[in-house]
């Protein structure tokens, strides 16, 4: 799976969260400024192209709609990351947050009972 650029990034966030959604839908959940209808139409359109997203026709129009799950995505993203940074090793990953201070002691405890809770 591809790593997305930001704004890809961005719409599929949108698609994530509508479900379904045409391009015009896309730009109204977008911050300002707005891009323009055909930039993000034609990067609906890149997303198509590289799987992550598919269309269905209603009337004359396209509605896209994600065939990327958010979470398949977000773990890729992580496990590349850990790959990439950490030696594949995830505990040096939490131990770089817990270092650089980024874990309070509560969300520390809330880790350590997640991990015991494991089967």
């Amino acid at each position: 799976m591809q790593r997305l650029a930001k704004r890809e990034a961005q719409l599929m966030e949108v698609l994530w969260r509508l479900q379904r959604a045409f391009v015009k839908e896309i730009i109204e959940e977008l911050p300002e400024p707005k891009p323009h209808y055909n930039t993000v139409s034609t990067m609906v359109k890149i997303l198509e192209e590289k799987g992550f997203v598919a269309h269905e026709k209603i009337g004359n129009a396209y509605r896209f709609f994600p065939v990327v799950a958010e979470e398949e995505y977000q773990k890729k993203a992580v496990d590349d990351v850990v790959k990439r940074f950490f030696d594949n090793s995830p505990m040096k990953l939490v131990n770089y947050f817990a270092r650089e201070q980024r874990l309070d002691t509560e969300e520390l405890e809330r880790l350590i009972r997640l991990i015991k809770q494991q089967p």
